[in-house]
């Protein structure tokens, strides 16, 4: 028992291969930390640009009166709030003449 003490005690084989798996692991996992960082602040950014198209969408609209065989529909507009918001107070227009 005391021959195979002394034998792994002084068996360095396998501390090399150790040692440069230890180097490499270090150094692939600092990568990633870096490039999933990188790859978040990215993301974010063109979420926020996303973001920014979507508030900035008009959606006002403006149609005219329509009339036809036997019917009539009044005119209907739409004015969009500058700020993205919605503002329904100039939902329902008078029908023109």
């Amino acid at each position: 028992m005391y021959k195979l003490f002394l034998q792994l005690l002084r068996d360095e084989a396998g501390f090399v291969l150790s040692a440069e798996l230890i180097l490499i692991s270090t150094i692939t996992v600092i990568g990633l930390v870096v490039g999933l960082s990188e790859v978040s602040s990215a993301v974010n950014n063109e979420l926020g640009d996303l973001g920014n198209a979507f508030n900035s969408l008009n959606t006002s609209y403006r149609y005219g009166s329509m009339s036809g065989n036997k019917g009539t529909v009044p005119a209907s507009a739409y004015q969009d709030s500058q700020g993205g918001g919605s503002d329904i107070a100039g939902a329902a227009a008078q029908p023109e003449s």
